[in-house]
This record gives C-alpha cells, structure tokens and sequence, in this order.
C-alpha cells in the first residue's frame, strides 16, 4: 500500500470504524448501510488493491442486498485483516494475543535493552553487578504491584546518583577519613541513596493529598517536552563513545535495528532491538577472527559459576548501620539526598514519556504518586541491599516505541528474567562479554528515540512555540541541559557547610524550566485528568477504574 496523506488517514480510520459496525445477518446486508461502505471505501480505493477488489464486492450486494456464502466469507476475512491492521497501528495492549512464545522473547528484548546501562553503573562505581540486577527485577516487579499493574516501565540504574558514590568514595584515605576504605565509603553512599527516598514519599503525599492537576501545574508540556529531549541527547555521546570503539560492528547494530524495524514481517518487527544485538554481537566474532576488531574474551565466562548468591551480607549497608560513624553518615546524606529531587523530575519526564508513548494518562490512572512511590521503594530496597538507585528506564521506553507492544506483562517478564539471571553468575560474565560497539549501536537508537518522544511530547500537546515565553522555556532547558552537561566541568559545582555540591545540567535546566513556568504569564495548559485516559485498565492486566 503506498503512503497515506493525512486526509487518506482520517478517512481510513473512518472505514475501520464503520466496518466494525457493519452488519450482515441470514444472508442479507442493509443497502443503505453497503451504499455507505460503498462510499467510504472508493475515497480509499485508487491506492488500494484490496480496497478497490472490496468495493467491487460491496457494489454487487448494494444491486439486492443478498449475501451469499462466498461473499459473505470474503467480507468476514477482509473485516478481520482490516481490524488487526487497524489494531496493531494502535498498538498491542495485551501480548496474550501474540502468545506465550513472542511474549517470551519482547521480555528477552526488554530486559537486553536495560542490561547494557543497568551493568554499567555498578561497573563504573565497585558495587555488584549481580546484586544490581537482582534488585533492578525486584524492584520492577514491586514498582508494578504498587502501580496496579498498569504501567509497563522498567526500573534499572539510575546514573543520577553516580556523582553521589564517587564523591563519597573519593574520600577515601583522605584527611578525617585515613580509615575509611573505597568499599566502606561506598556503604554509606548506597545509605545517602536509601534516604533519598524519603524525598519520593514526600512529593509522592503532596501529589495524594493536593491532586495530581495542581502538580501537573508546574509540569506541563513545554516544560517535560524539553526535558525528555534533553534526557536522550546527554545521553547521545555515551553512545557515540561506546560506538568508536568498532564503529563497523555499531553501524551494523544500528542498520539491523532499522531493517528490521522498517521492513521486519511479523514477530522481527517488533524485536529489532534484540536482533541488532545478536546480529552485531556475531559479526563482532567474525570481525575478531579476521583481525578486524579484538577478540572477545570469555575466560570470565569459563570461571564464573553456574549458580551462586547475586550479594553477599557484607556488601549491604546493614552492617555499617548496626554501628554508624555519625559523622559520616550524615555527610553521606547531605551529598546524596539532594540528588533526589533531580531524580524526581526525571521521573515525571519518564512517566509522561511513557504515558505519551503508550497512549494512556498514567499521571491520573493509577496516579503520579503511585508511580514516585513505587520508584522510592525501589531505590530504597537496592540501596539497602548494596545496589544502585533504581529509576524508570529510557531505553525500555525506547523499546516499547518500537515494538509497538505496550502490554505490561512483557516488562514483567523482563523483570522474572533479570532476577533468575541474577544467580547464575556465569550467564552474567557472558552477557559482560557483548561487546561495547553493539551496546552503543542500539544505544544510538534507542537514545534517539528518548529524545523523539520529547518531541512528539510537544507536537502532541500542541504547544504553541509561536508563544515568546514558550518558547524562552523550551530554549533555555535544551541550553542549560546541554550547556551544562557537557561543559568542561559537567556541573554546577558549590560548597555548603563545608560539604561539595555538584548538580548536573538535568536538574539545573528542569528547575529553572519550572520556576519560569510558575511565574511567567500567559499559561496555556490546562492538565485533564481524564484525557487521554485509560480506554481499559484489564488490558494492562489492572482492576477496573
């Protein structure tokens, strides 16, 4: 079928609705009705084989309006093509449909997607990568009970608080601090993260007694537009560096990703993430036997156990809580807890990305407090147990707008995943084995897409940039975002009370967007909670609103 006008897509859209209340009983078939089919179907029928064999069809019922057995089997298969393709468009909203097999691998997808960052920030801080993936599971699956169930986001590292570990770690050896040792410093962090939960629970009761409108007030599109934008392109060189180090085996992950997005036929259309990691991982073994790229190493994977404990007791905070150093810890929060409210707004960018991506208002079902809640329990129960923060991902959000399945049992399954896989250390040391060009490959799409949501988030919204103070606002997040985060510095750095600040280009840009929201005049936006809202919670596996 060639492309559609906007016009061709109102009227097709038109068809599909009328076709789902055509009615056509005991061999016979409204004329009036058929002549209005007939209609529908000829404004569509120039660039449409089927469409055009279908109101041939049509025509000759109009003559009596007798349908006999043939044609009444023909209507019947056309009506079902034209509903499913309708419903895919839309987006799958229960993977039951697509069985336990295809569900199976959108979770191996989903969970391949958070993998990559999820590892790399305990990589990058000393804490367990095991334990991280343990709880990023655990975590997910708690975040979806306290949600109802409804909301298909996956919580893995947040790298927010890595300024929060090292800062704490580099302390180390240092002058007050000559006994404290990296690992020990980094108990105390993960104690600073835990705390910071607190900050959820309080926005999160705010939201609960307040209203999630007078929230959404200091919220609205041209603020959380720019931030998802400004969220995918500070992460874009992460890519860009994880890609130069093989740029053919990244340019063959980020071409697969496409193929098979653009031109995949069933199932690989929607695991195209999964397929440019597999595809790219294989020619990244073939590149390194022909000397191309460096061989992959897998004596970790020969050492590594089958099946052992993702954390060990000694690793958690519990044994520096039984006997604190006051001092420290308190130094530990005034760092670490701060980070908090830069997490927050990230969070609110993340939901609505997601609510914008799947179609549906999580912030009024099952509520903005719901989701901070789940999140602040998530990271506080990592924390606790010595892994890293927990968030809502980009990258899964990334997923879900490719694939187009928006169910949240798949995230669930990811979730299952991540956990079982936690105590196989072995599997683990073979996933640390893909390679970082195919990590950047699927980064550089999936990073891109963060910030396309950001975009549709605007266009979607209809923000009107036409608009001086819309427009200032948009300008001076993206500005402050990007300005800052990849200044020489990387932050804004201060000292208060003799302990060191640093808040990164997010937090800065998404505060300064909401206080020049808040007082500027000529608001535009009015948050409604019952738009778009949820069509059918059962789809999403929740309880009847």
């Amino acid at each position: 079928m060639a492309q559609q006008t906007p016009e061709e897509m109102r009227s097709r859209a038109m068809f599909v609705r009328a076709l789902g209340k055509f009615v056509y009983a005991d061999g016979r078939a409204d004329i009036g009705e058929v002549k209005s089919m007939i209609a529908l179907a000829h404004a569509l029928s120039a660039n449409d084989p089927e469409m055009a064999a279908f109101e041939k069809l049509l025509v000759g019922i109009a003559e009596d309006g007798i349908v006999d057995p043939s044609e009444s089997k023909q209507i019947a298969a056309f009506i079902g093509k034209m509903l499913a393709q309708s419903a895919q468009a839309e987006g799958v909203y229960d993977a039951r449909t697509l069985g336990l097999p295809k569900m199976g691998l959108l979770g191996v997808q989903h969970m391949f997607a958070m993998f990559g960052a999820t590892i790399l920030v305990p990589i990058l801080t000393g804490l367990s990568p095991s334990a991280t993936l343990l709880f990023a599971g655990l975590g997910t699956l708690l975040f979806h009970f306290l949600t109802k169930r409804m909301v298909p986001a996956f919580l893995g590292s947040s790298f927010a608080f890595l300024a929060g570990y090292f800062a704490l770690t580099g302390l180390a050896g240092t002058a007050g601090y000559e006994k404290m040792t990296k690992d020990v410093m980094l108990q105390y962090a993960s104690i600073g993260v835990a705390a910071s939960a607190v900050v959820y629970f309080i926005v999160a009761a705010f939201v609960k007694a307040c209203g999630v409108k007078t929230v959404m007030k200091f919220f609205p599109p041209v603020v959380t537009g720019p931030i998802i934008i400004g969220i995918g392109l500070v992460l874009a060189p992460v890519a860009v560096n994880s890609c130069e180090s093989c740029w053919p085996v990244a340019i063959i992950a980020i071409l697969t990703v496409i193929f098979f997005s653009v031109w995949g036929k069933g199932m690989l259309k929607i695991i195209p993430i999964l397929m440019g990691v597999i595809v790219s991982y294989l020619a990244n073994v073939v590149f390194g036997f022909l000397g191309w790229a460096d061989k992959i190493d897998y004596s970790k994977v020969a050492d590594a156990a089958w099946v052992g404990l993702p954390f060990q007791w000694s690793n958690t905070t519990f044994p520096v809580l039984a006997s604190p150093d006051k001092g420290l810890l308190v130094t530990s929060l005034c760092i670490v807890v701060p980070i908090a409210f830069a997490t927050i707004m990230e969070h609110v960018g993340d939901i609505s990305a997601i609510s914008s991506t799947v179609k549906r208002n999580f912030f009024a079902n099952p509520g903005l407090h719901r989701t901070m809640l789940g999140d602040g329990l998530a990271t506080a129960m990592a924390a606790l147990f010595g892994a890293p923060a927990n968030t809502t991902y980009g990258e899964n959000t990334g997923v879900l707008s490719l694939s187009k399945v928006y169910d949240p049992r798949v995230i669930r399954i990811a979730a299952c995943l991540a956990v079982l896989v936690s105590f196989c250390p072995k599997f683990s040391a073979f996933i640390g084995t893909i390679p970082g060009a195919t990590i950047g490959g699927v980064s550089f799409i999936l990073y891109g897409m963060i910030a396309a949501v950001g975009v549709r988030n605007l266009v979607e919204s209809q923000v009107d940039l036409g608009k001086s103070r819309n427009m200032l606002i948009a300008a001076i997040i993206l500005v402050l975002t990007l300005g800052i985060s990849f200044s020489k510095a990387g932050a804004i750095k201060f000292a208060c009370g003799g302990v060191n600040f640093a808040l990164s280009g997010l937090a800065v840009g998404a505060l300064v967007g909401i206080v020049l929201n808040a007082v500027l005049p000529g608001k535009d936006f009015a948050f409604s909670e019952s738009a778009p809202g949820i069509k059918d919670p059962d789809r999403f596996g929740g309880p009847k609103a």
